[in-house]
């Protein structure tokens, strides 16, 4: 605490709401490389988010080019969740859908925990993208290669699922402690939760 006679300025903030930055957990930032990327500094002139943390937009494939020409770049700080797809996010609009977990070629693990070993400052985990618009008709293969490269780099996994296959009952039971269910929340058949907020058995 600064004493108030202290102080070089005094800001009346009554009636506001006074926080340190905030940190946005689900983000995609990478504007540019990714169709859903959006600009981190812009954003965070509007609304006090200070710590972004990009959920896999990148890949081992480009993660360097996020890094580069976003994350370095960025007045805000910037972590990042790389994509277990090499690619990471390439093919996602309005009229286009391709799922860059579709074709398993594309996930490697070991191309990702190099990703991970390159960019260890900035790498906070491995994230996947699976179900029927991710993964097309992958089924689970993605969340368990995208867990192998968790394992082997000693991150937490943040698994995406929307349309069934894979259901629900398939990736639940493979999150480990630490690892995030995302778009849990969504009124996807595959959320945990039912629009009440009541838990599907």
């Amino acid at each position: 605490d600064i004493p108030f006679e202290r102080a070089a300025r005094v800001i009346d903030a009554t009636g506001s709401i006074v926080a340190p930055g905030l940190i946005d957990l689900h983000s995609h930032v990478y504007w540019g490389g990714t169709s859903l990327g959006v600009d981190a500094d812009r954003l965070a002139a509007k609304s006090g988010t200070t710590t972004f943390i990009d959920a896999g937009s990148a890949g081992a494939g480009n993660f360097l080019g996020f890094r580069r020409h976003v994350i370095e770049r960025s007045k805000v700080r910037i972590l990042a969740y790389v994509n277990i797809s090499f690619a990471g996010i390439f093919g996602f609009s309005q009229t286009v859908s391709v799922g860059e977990c579709s074709d398993l070629r594309l996930c490697e693990p070991r191309e990702t925990v190099a990703a991970v070993r390159e960019h260890a400052d900035v790498i906070v985990g491995v994230k996947v993208r699976s179900g029927r618009h991710a993964g097309g008709s992958s089924g689970i293969a993605p969340v368990d290669l995208a867990l192998e490269a968790a394992d082997q780099a000693g991150l937490p996994l943040m698994a995406h699922i929307d349309e069934p296959p894979p259901g629900r009952s398939e990736v639940l039971p493979r999150l480990r402690k630490g690892d995030i269910l995302t778009h849990c929340f969504r009124p996807f058949p595959n959320a945990p939760i039912f629009a009440s907020g009541a838990l599907r058995p």
